[in-house]
């Protein structure tokens, strides 16, 4: 018998995966083992040579690209577009079915989705209704919860509250699905749950899919979550076909914050006792160097299923692991490192071929301003650029105000963010007004400080009436102006700094409980703020005007050329799926990377430790991992220890200015306790020290440890940063430590 041609240049576990007979199949593809290979090549392979029906069979995903991607290798392997196949995401695939099935569900087939500010919107109405205070009950943060809920199939009936506070959701929840049904409106989630609603109260309709969807196949299947698990059972785990075939990887489950759920493999094998499970272990993507870093690091985790990545390439360079002074030092450190690579006689690479990688988007900032110093191109992945983020536009726009009233652009973004009831129709007539009076948006409002009720005279008396607003408005507009007219008062205080003004904004207006409502994207957006201080931070010495313009020529650089030759810069959460010949990962520090919010959960750190093997697996050729020994976070300049994660690296594994400090953390029983690696040193200061980093000094209560660092302090005083070995960093005023030189 003639072996099939869709067989030719797979290996062994790639064919055995292709050609697995009928039944469940688990195949669990490390990175870079050519899973959409093997995915695009069992759907062709059932076509063309099992007779399968296109008609019958479904393969689901995660992404709009990814299915088509699919699509496109199944029509060149078969010569055209099989008629019938099913292939999309898992959200298309139930808005297919249920704009069939509507007769069953409380929607017509003319339903619409709600996207996320529409949603938002209606939980806003619901907070609303429910006579709640949306500044208490924040619809972000709602929405967080009652998504959460739908993803574990939590109906409001169902919903339980184990605070005053999820109580309250609960009742917003229920009303809130009362209002999507008014609307024949489903959002994202209902489109999976009522799907799963549908075919457990009408086995009919189930049986009817379960005929017409006899192969199932899904892709990433380490990403699904309960309802989707659920959906995929229900199709495949009754009476008839249960030919359910899913690719994925323990080790690459990295969106915990999204509901994801990497159990749900070992859920696969309790389920189907009877699944064929096969590895793909062979890499073609990296060198062995780097495949045997992302051995050592995934290793140190629980409940997987143990892999041993492998290649046919050469073992390649050592990675480099790079000890930085600061965020700076660190940001310097590549874009030179990029440069010798790119550049000269050394060149190796084209600027594309590298990607700079981080735990959070408010690292890119060091980042982007070393780019641009250094004259490099680059472009953010799936990510907005720092001076383009909401939050930070905001704050920018309210500088902008403070510095130039009359800025109508900056006056229109800030007049209800965040909200202060000064709504829509509100400012529609601010505006209409200050154009019958050829005024400034500015000027309108403050007309309301002359009087304290509507018709009152403005301009001291000069006859003209502010704006005609209803009472309620014109409170509202009135305290914004008495908020406006203070920070004009303050100008003249010639000695505020640009720091100074951003953190009376924020108290002033609250701005941190606006944009941290609990949810992961409420922490980054205040990682971000405080990224922003960092900035203002170092323009002591300068006015608010040098500040602002110096951020508006850094913001109008548009470096997002997506077809430009320039290296990428993304979170690691963005860069799953990608690849680049080389790779940085910065940040390598406890509380970065892993991440703080990760430090009591076991669960959580071990998401951190995959999210740091699927960045080392999308190096190629070359792979740098840097970290600084300070850095600024949350307004303040913080010591670090090294992440754990690089203990885990044999060292023989490394090269760089850090291989020395790795080795003798190895000697140690407790790599927390090292205190023997020396950072880089610190900028010189101008004012001379007692204490010098890398000497050993004891202290009366903790002991014997070493001077990392040492700068001059108010009062003539010095802030000495020690590391002692038993209880770790310590940062103690020298007058008053006792501190003896050894």
């Amino acid at each position: 018998m003639t072996e099939s041609p869709l067989l030719a240049g797979l290996n062994p576990p790639q064919r055995e995966a292709v050609t697995a007979g009928p039944g469940p199949v688990l195949v669990l593809a490390g990175p870079g083992s050519g899973k959409t290979r093997v995915l695009t090549h069992r759907v062709a392979y059932l076509i063309r040579d099992c007779d399968v029906s296109p008609f019958n069979l479904l393969a689901v995903t995660f992404t709009n690209k990814a299915a088509h991607e699919m699509s496109d290798r199944i029509a060149r392997l078969l010569g055209d577009t099989p008629r019938g196949v099913q292939i999309g995401t898992f959200h298309a695939t139930c808005a297919r079915i249920l704009r069939v099935e509507a007769d069953f569900t409380p929607f017509t087939r003319e339903y619409v989705i709600f996207d996320t500010s529409d949603q938002r919107a209606a939980i806003q109405a619901a907070i609303e209704e429910l006579g709640l205070d949306p500044k208490r009950y924040r619809p972000s943060a709602v929405h967080s919860k009652i998504s959460a809920a739908k993803n574990e199939l939590i109906a409001p009936s169902e919903f339980q509250s184990g605070s005053y506070f999820d109580e309250v959701v609960g009742r917003i929840y229920a009303r809130y699905q009362e209002l999507l049904v008014e609307n024949n409106a489903m959002d994202f989630d209902d489109l999976l749950s009522h799907t799963v609603t549908l075919f457990r109260e009408h086995p009919d309709v189930l049986a009817r899919y379960r005929r017409r969807y006899q192969w199932v196949l899904v892709d990433e299947f380490q990403d699904t979550n309960t309802v989707q698990y659920a959906l995929l059972k229900l199709l495949t785990h009754g009476e008839g076909s249960r030919n359910l075939f899913v690719v994925g990887d323990e080790d690459q489950s990295i969106y915990l914050f999204r509901g994801a759920d990497y159990r749900n493999v070992r859920r696969f094998e309790e389920d189907y006792p009877e699944r064929v499970k096969i590895l793909l272990e062979q890499n073609y993507r990296s060198t062995q160097h780097i495949l045997d870093v992302a051995n050592a690091v995934i290793q140190h985790n629980r409940d997987r299923t143990p892999k041993h990545l492998f290649t046919e390439r050469e073992r390649g360079p050592r990675i480099t692991v790079h000890d930085a002074y600061n965020e700076n030092d660190e940001a310097a450190f590549i874009t030179e490192t990029i440069k010798q690579l790119t550049q000269g006689l050394g060149k190796k690479y084209a600027l594309r071929d590298i990607a700079v990688m981080y735990r959070t988007n408010a690292q890119s900032r060091a980042l982007e301003d070393a780019f641009m110093l250094a004259g490099l191109p680059y472009r953010l992945i799936n990510a907005t650029r720092f001076y383009s983020r909401r939050e930070i536009e905001d704050l920018i726009a309210y500088l902008r105000i403070v510095y130039n009233p009359e800025d109508a652009v900056s006056m229109a973004r800030i007049i209800n963010t965040p909200p202060r009831r000064i709504g829509t129709k509100t400012v529609g007539i601010l505006k209409v007004w200050a154009d019958i009076h050829d005024t400034s948006l500015y000027r309108a409002i403050m007309a309301h400080l002359d009087g304290p009720e509507p018709g009152a005279k403005a301009d001291g008396g000069a006859g003209v009436a502010p704006p005609p607003l209803t009472a309620g408005a014109a409170r509202n507009v009135r305290a914004f102006a008495e908020l406006l007219a203070r920070w004009q008062a303050q100008r003249a205080e010639k000695d505020r700094t640009p720091l100074d003004w951003l953190d009376q904004i924020i108290e002033q207006v609250e701005y941190r409980a606006y944009v941290y409502d609990g949810t992961v994207e409420g922490q980054e957006r205040w990682e971000n703020v405080q990224e922003l201080r960092n900035i203002a931070a170092g323009y002591e010495g300068a006015s608010l005007g040098d500040f602002l313009e110096e951020v508006a020529l850094v913001s109008d650089v548009d470096t997002r050329d997506d077809e430009a030759d320039a290296p990428s810069l993304m979170t690691l959460h963005a860069a799953k799926g990608l690849e680049f010949p080389v790779v940085f990962i910065v940040g390598l520090e406890e509380g970065m990377l892993p991440h703080t919010l990760s430090m009591d959960s076991p669960e959580a750190m071990a998401e951190e430790r995959r999210l740091m093997y699927v960045g080392v697996t999308r190096a190629q050729d070359l792979l740098y991992l840097s970290y600084a020994f300070r850095r600024m976070r949350w307004g303040d300049t913080e010591v670090n220890e090294p992440s754990r994660f690089l203990k885990d690296i044999p060292v023989e594994l490394v090269e760089g200015n850090a291989r020395l400090h790795l080795t003798k953390a190895k000697e140690r029983a407790s790599y927390q306790a090292e205190v023997a690696w020396e950072p880089a040193p610190a900028p010189a200061s101008s004012q001379e020290t007692q204490f010098r980093t890398g000497e050993r000094v004891n202290h009366p209560s903790f002991g014997v440890g070493v001077v990392v660092e040492s700068a001059p302090s108010s009062g003539g005083d010095e802030m000495v940063t020690v590391a002692f070995a038993d209880i770790g960093i310590k940062k103690l005023m020298a007058s008053f430590a006792k501190l003896k030189k050894l």
